[in-house]
């Protein structure tokens, strides 16, 4: 049973990263090549806005935060359930090459593949998909011995090798295509949000509402992998069933996410731990919050990135890298 001044603890800091969310999209909606007044935001999305404010608002800000948002939620609950599973805390979808899978998944599809572009949409998470879990199964098969069990350290560096070996396959991809495809995948690579139109959100948004609440049904469950192996099986757990299907639900919820964001990094890594430093290790807590921190932080790196070169800006990917680069460091000394 839970101590009722957790619960009240976590409410609190629900509201206070709600908060911080909400003001994120106000500033994200307002700010950017074209401004567009604060207090002009209410009077658009009630129908009295300008064309200008209306197409800005609706046809390319508000579906790029929406997608940042879910992406970054996404990211944080996949990173969550591989560091209960692996028992590391260094474990990101980005660092040990599940992303990359994804992401060369998602090269090979777009340079090969002809496709009619309203079915490219729906096609490109379940594409990223099937690249991350044959990444995923092979990162497992070499991490994991008969007389140990899975090796956390070795996942890491395991899934790091991996990591660089499907770049270099990219890097084999973009030399051998044309201009204007290079240019996607170099996109893709530097983590741009570039599905930022409403069809991606409906492409994304079911692989969340079914993966979201799964996940958190299945907390408990996280809670017993992350003790010894000894124990949990001593409690009565099915620990390769629980932990295949926990590995198959961060998958595709990272997959998901970089089929429409490209390769981001980091995100995976701190808010789960950032979630377990405000609220404690129970994943009943920490993923509602870990959830949440993940939406805030891309959203927050794609709105920095976006604002501080005009017109362009700087990918989210690599505002998330700014920040998450020396978390990494931070925990590699630690533990």
């Amino acid at each position: 049973m839970m101590q009722p001044a957790l619960l009240r603890k976590q409410r609190i800091l629900m509201i206070i990263l709600l908060a911080m969310i909400l003001i994120t999209i106000v500033l994200g909606l307002s700010l950017g090549y074209s401004s567009i007044p604060i207090d002009r935001l209410l009077p658009a999305f009630l129908g009295n806005g300008t064309f200008k404010e209306d197409f800005i608002l609706f046809s390319i800000r508000l579906p790029r935060i929406l997608i940042t948002l879910l992406a970054g939620m996404a990211l944080a609950l996949s990173g969550a359930i591989l560091q209960g599973v692996t028992r590391n805390d260094l474990a990101d979808p980005g660092i040990i090459g599940i992303n990359s899978g994804a992401g060369v998944a998602i090269a090979v599809f777009f340079l090969f593949i002809p496709v009619e572009a309203g079915s490219f949409v729906y096609l490109m998470p379940a594409v990223a998909f099937c690249g991350a879990l044959l990444t995923a199964v092979l990162i497992y098969v070499f991490s994991y011995s008969r007389q140990s069990g899975l090796q956390p350290v070795r996942l890491v560096l395991t899934g790091i090798g991996f990591s660089l070996a499907l770049s270099g396959v990219m890097i084999v991809l973009i030399s051998s295509t044309e201009r204007e495809k290079v240019d996607f995948i170099a996109s893709w690579l530097a983590g741009n949000i570039w599905g930022a139109d409403w069809p991606f959100i409906w492409a994304l948004l079911p692989w969340l509402l079914i993966l979201i609440p799964f996940t958190l049904y299945k907390a408990n469950k996280l809670n017993m992998l992350s003790l010894s192996e000894p124990v949990a099986i001593g409690l009565g757990l099915s620990i390769e069933k629980e932990r295949i299907v926990l590995l198959l639900a961060a998958v595709a919820l990272a997959a998901s996410a970089v089929s429409v964001t490209g390769g981001i990094a980091f995100i995976g890594l701190m808010a789960p731990h950032i979630a377990k430093s405000l609220i404690g290790p129970r994943n009943q807590l920490a993923l509602p919050l870990a959830i949440l921190i993940g939406g805030w932080l891309l959203l927050l790196a794609d709105t920095i990135g976006r604002n501080v070169l005009e017109p362009s800006g700087i990918p989210a990917g690599i505002v998330a890298a700014l920040i998450g680069a020396p978390y990494f460091m931070y925990l590699l000394l630690k533990k």
